[in-house]
């Protein structure tokens, strides 16, 4: 295996798929010297970009100004897999387990982001490379199809789209020898560009007025009076309200990563597949895959057929947003494996990007709202991976919140509340360097593993 994963890394490039393309849109200027806004959002990823779009959409005379550390996109944005999900709450088991009465209007809250986000990019002529091809579940192995099993009558009991997949149908799919039985959701979900829609969503804030400004980094944020005084690196602006899109980073109050880890997530692209190579896998419906390995794999083809596998979660000391040991070929080594150990059929295909950084991850596993500055700043994240759908939900209610707007969603307990704090380092890192050993292994060689995996569940990270 060890050669397999040589040669299909001998020629990788450290660098998201996504943003290696010409097709980027020119960087907007830093921001130099004063100005004042109506509200001001911090970072330029999918709820950023979300959030100003809607915001003005909602109120044409207001002035909203966006800043971004970086270019757009970044962060997490720049990174996904991008399946885009039915759910905004990190699955319909996450949402069981946090909000069991309020069940059926999550779902519905579901389909409505579905079909606004839908209206969105036709409205403002977004193309996004979006296929719905639905988005599919996979055992690993006979031991995992009662999972498989269970989730299935979870999603039929709610109305999805969905059918049950022994392992012959589900060969049919998508074939690989690991793949004992699926579900397959067949509409309201399927993949995108994450890049191209955050393009399309600043291209599109930019026409409607929206001032934006790229290689601006938030430094200070200050009370003063009935305003937030917002300090860059070379400027500042005086606001009257603050939406903190910082996600993983968590940016703009000290007390945020409180709630929030930095975990890392990476993921490989191949080389485009040949026609024949395609048809090895036989993945005429082009959905987007998760399987049950307590590794979570994922799985999906872009437009142009090139397949992205991700996983191997990961943690680094105190937070760390851009250690050097993601641009070290050693992290992706053992992904690679898993990959030509799931699909030995492409044992010739080559790795073209593989990348990694960090997500937001809490014991919600979804978005939440932490207010600051008698709520007149307010932070919004924590999708936990799953930020290309649950992002326009997770914006337009943090608008509502900001705003003091009475909509039905705000009377929701996700809204009222947030997730527990996690323990602060060493304790953070020790506990995550335990939990990503125990994850690495458990499936195999099981043993302590799986009692210390119980054991974080019951802490709040469902992860097992």
């Amino acid at each position: 295996m060890s050669d397999a994963v040589e040669r299909a890394l001998s020629d990788v490039t450290l660098f998201p798929l996504w943003l290696d393309n010409p097709a980027a849109p020119a960087v907007e200027g830093r921001l130099i010297g004063r100005t004042e806004a109506d509200l001001v959002i911090v970072g330029g990823g999918f709820t950023g970009l979300w959030g100003a779009l809607q915001a003005k959409e909602a109120n044409p005379e207001r002035e909203v100004v966006l800043i971004e550390a970086h270019t757009i996109p970044t962060g997490a944005s720049a990174r996904p897999c991008a399946i885009f999900s039915t759910s905004v709450m990190h699955g319909l088991s996450n949402a069981l387990r946090l909000y069991p009465n309020d069940m059926e209007t999550l779902e519905a809250l579901g389909r409505d982001n579905f079909e606004g986000f839908n209206d969105a990019l036709a409205r403002h002529e977004i193309n996004a490379e979006v296929e719905w091809g639905g988005e599919m579940t996979v055992a690993v192995g006979e031991a995992n199809i009662p999972a498989v099993k269970e989730e299935f009558e979870l999603h039929k009991k709610y109305g999805h789209d969905i059918v049950y997949l022994d392992k012959d149908q589900v060969q049919e799919q998508l074939r690989s020898p690991l793949f004992a039985a699926g579900m397959y959701t067949r509409s309201h979900s399927g993949t995108l560009h994450p890049a191209k829609l955050c393009w399309g969503l600043k291209a599109s804030a930019l026409k409607l007025g929206v001032k934006i400004y790229e290689l601006t980094p938030l430094t200070r944020l200050e009370p003063r009076g009935a305003e937030i005084l917002v300090k860059t690196h070379d400027g500042e602006i005086r606001a009257r309200k603050v939406l903190l899109a910082t996600n993983a980073f968590g940016a703009g109050h000290k007390h945020i990563k409180r709630r929030v880890a930095a975990i890392r997530d990476r993921i490989i692209a191949t080389e485009p597949l040949s026609e024949e190579q395609l048809a090895r896998l036989g993945w005429a419906n082009r959905q987007g895959v998760y399987d049950t390995r307590t590794q979570l794999n994922y799985m999906r083809l872009t437009k142009d057929n090139r397949m992205l596998f991700g996983g191997r979660l990961g943690y680094y000391f105190n937070n760390e947003t851009d250690p050097q040991a993601d641009r070290d070929i050693e992290v992706y080594r053992r992904l690679t494996g898993t990959f030509l150990q799931t699909f030995p059929q492409l044992d010739d295909v080559k790795v073209s990007h593989a990348w990694g950084g960090p997500i937001a991850l809490t014991t919600r596993m979804s978005v939440h709202f932490q207010p600051y500055h008698d709520g007149r700043v307010l932070y919004a994240g924590g999708y936990s991976g799953f930020g290309v759908s649950g992002s326009r939900f997770g914006s337009r209610l943090a608008l509502a919140i900001l705003d003091d707007e009475k909509i039905p969603e705000r009377e929701l307990a996700l809204a009222k509340t947030m997730p527990n704090m996690i323990l602060p380092e060493p304790f953070r890192w020790i506990g995550a360097k335990m939990t990503m050993y125990a994850l690495d292994g458990v499936d195999e060689k099981g043993g302590w593993r799986r009692p210390w995996l119980r054991l974080v569940r019951a802490l709040g990270f469902p992860i097992y």
